[in-house]
């Protein structure tokens, strides 16, 4: 009850003071001044702000008698797309709570309005382009011709990595922990980690008010170089083979330049492709399962527990992880591009 009418005093806070004339800019300071912490986000109070003069009349998702048929306004929809843009495994639930939309009509926009849908649990365009599917089928080609010439010797080499959004509780679908809707829920932390055959090498967390970008990204590289020296003796003097998504961070021209002047050697990976990609396919999976349903308190919490989860698997784990990787070339080439789920 306490939440529902906290959520209802700050419903009509911003609906009155939109209807005064007020900029969001000023909404946000008032707001802040007089609910604290559980103030929302500067971002969102702009997107309330910039909805309730359009389509919608509650930010509550509570469903009620009276309550007005939500809209799939082009607003609604670009907010949507840009949670899926920041965090390609989000599910339809966590944009949901974050809109303050029901679930179905969330589903509507992500699939319909949209056109995503879920590989390697990343959203992904529906149809892969026929440019889309050549490009997998002829990079796939390429890595498996690495293969057959260096066998074991290649796999050895390969260094990937990827980012992921950890939250601070993620619910485990049942009936009644699908209701918990507190402001810790929609808490999360950046994890980025690098790893091999034989286990992680680097694991890092973005610092809070910081943002993936090439400068971090590149800084992030050096550390890990670091971390191959001390971690795997000789394995820099082997060769090292990068492989990382196509994200901006990743294929920014200061990540190229930096890649280079660290003496590695790149992995080729095609756009749209998370099934191509070991932390989506074999790494990320098995970690929200063992996180889903636990409620962390702090930021710390959530690293600590991460961290020992991924130090604590063993080789063989990793190692079946990039050894999938020749299965899925082939798969690949013989679906003709298609997408690969296992």
């Amino acid at each position: 009850k306490t939440r529902k009418k906290t959520s209802s005093m700050i419903d009509d806070f911003i609906k009155f003071l939109v209807a005064e004339g007020c900029k969001p800019v000023e909404i946000h300071r008032r707001m802040s001044t007089v609910y604290g912490a559980t103030c929302f986000s500067q971002k969102n109070v702009y997107k309330w702000a910039k909805l309730f003069k359009e389509v919608r009349s509650s930010v509550e998702d509570e469903g009620r008698p009276g309550r007005p048929t939500e809209v799939r306004s082009p607003e609604v929809i670009e907010s949507v797309n840009d949670l899926i843009q920041s965090d390609r495994r989000v599910t339809v639930d966590d944009i949901a709570r974050t809109l303050s939309l029901s679930v179905g009509t969330a589903h509507k926009i992500v699939h319909d309005d949209l056109g995503y849908s879920k590989v390697s649990c990343r959203w992904v365009p529906k149809m892969l382009t026929a440019e889309h599917k050549r490009r997998r089928v002829e990079l796939s080609q390429q890595c498996l011709s690495r293969y057959e010439k260096d066998g074991d010797e290649f796999l050895k080499k390969v260094v990937t990595c990827d980012e992921t959004w950890v939250w601070h509780y993620e619910h485990v679908g049942s009936p009644v922990k699908k209701k918990f809707k507190s402001q810790q829920s929609t808490r999360k932390v950046m994890l980025t980690v690098f790893w091999d055959m034989q286990g992680t090498i680097t694991i890092s967390f973005l610092e809070k008010g910081s943002t993936v970008n090439s400068a971090n990204y590149c800084e992030l590289l050096r550390q890990v170089k670091k971390d191959i020296k001390n971690k795997r003796r000789g394995h820099q003097s082997k060769g090292v083979i990068l492989h990382h998504d196509n994200a901006r961070p990743h294929t920014a021209a200061q990540t190229v330049q930096t890649i280079n002047k660290l003496g590695w050697e790149l992995l080729p990976h095609p756009p749209y492709s998370p099934d191509l990609a070991p932390s989506d396919f074999h790494l990320f999976g098995p970690l929200k399962a063992f996180t889903r349903g636990t409620k962390f308190e702090s930021d710390d919490e959530v690293k600590s527990v991460v961290s020992d989860w991924l130090r604590h698997q063993s080789k063989d784990f990793y190692a079946e992880g990039i050894r999938k990787l020749v299965h899925r070339w082939e798969k690949c080439v013989t679906v003709l591009g298609d997408y690969v789920e296992k």
